[in-house]
């Protein structure tokens, strides 16, 4: 039976990989961090670095300029808006029936509010939420990136059940639908104000959010009613 020499056995290394994908991945939750709580124009890469303890150096390695270390921060939540695409497509083609805006608009907010309730969501919620409702260069090309193609797809859709309605009173909805998802992903004061009979971003409320904003938008456009379908004809009546 062979023994192992301890003195001399080498201990096992960690793929330099893995150590650098770690690395990376620790600055993009202190930046995605960092930028959730004080602001994209509040926080250095320095801070950053500090945050994420790696060298300085290192974040510009991996990412650049700050402003792409924010693009990337938007980047790794790819399948979130790619999630909520598909859905929306399997809501739209699926066939017409009175439920149909009420699924396009659990294909808006679901996902993002099962992101919102999961740990490594929390932060990139309130980025989203904080970063998103200023105007600012940085944050714009992130809207026309990532939110503008969503954005467009729930309007088209829309327009699709309600093809009386104009393209304004779409986009109003959006709007109006995005303000109200928003506010529910980042706001707090519903514990205060339902004397804690309310949990602030409680995934069992997203029933509610979804009934609250399809009667918002069957108020404001008008939904075409489903086809119903052919009747057969009877033998009598030949």
């Amino acid at each position: 039976m062979l023994k192992t020499n301890t003195a001399t056995a080498k201990p096992r290394r960690t793929p330099a990989t893995a150590v650098r994908a770690d690395r990376r991945m620790d600055i993009l939750l202190a930046a995605e961090k960092l930028f959730a709580q004080h602001g994209y124009y509040a926080v250095s890469i320095r801070q950053i670095a500090t945050e994420a303890e790696v060298p300085l150096a290192l974040v510009g390695y991996y990412f650049g300029q700050k402003h792409e270390l924010f693009h990337a921060i938007f980047e790794h939540w790819r399948h979130t808006y790619e999630e909520r695409l598909a859905l929306l497509a399997q809501a739209r083609t699926a066939p017409r029936d009175e439920r149909t805006l009420e699924r396009m608009v659990h294909a808006f907010v679901d996902p993002v509010m099962r992101m919102r309730a999961s740990p490594e969501g929390e932060y990139y919620a309130l980025l989203v939420a904080r970063e998103l409702s200023y105007r600012t260069p940085d944050a714009d090309r992130v809207l026309v990136d990532y939110f503008d193609p969503m954005a467009h797809a729930f309007i088209d859709a829309l327009q699709d059940v309600c093809p009386n309605s104009s393209r304004g009173d779409a986009a109003w909805a959006y709007q109006f639908t995005l303000g109200a998802l928003i506010h529910h992903m980042s706001d707090t004061r519903v514990r205060r104000l339902s004397r804690d009979e309310c949990t602030p971003f409680d995934p069992a409320a997203t029933p509610r959010l979804v009934r609250f904003v399809t009667a918002g938008i069957q108020a404001l456009l008008v939904v075409r009613p489903p086809t119903p379908p052919p009747r057969s004809r009877s033998r009598s009546a030949t």
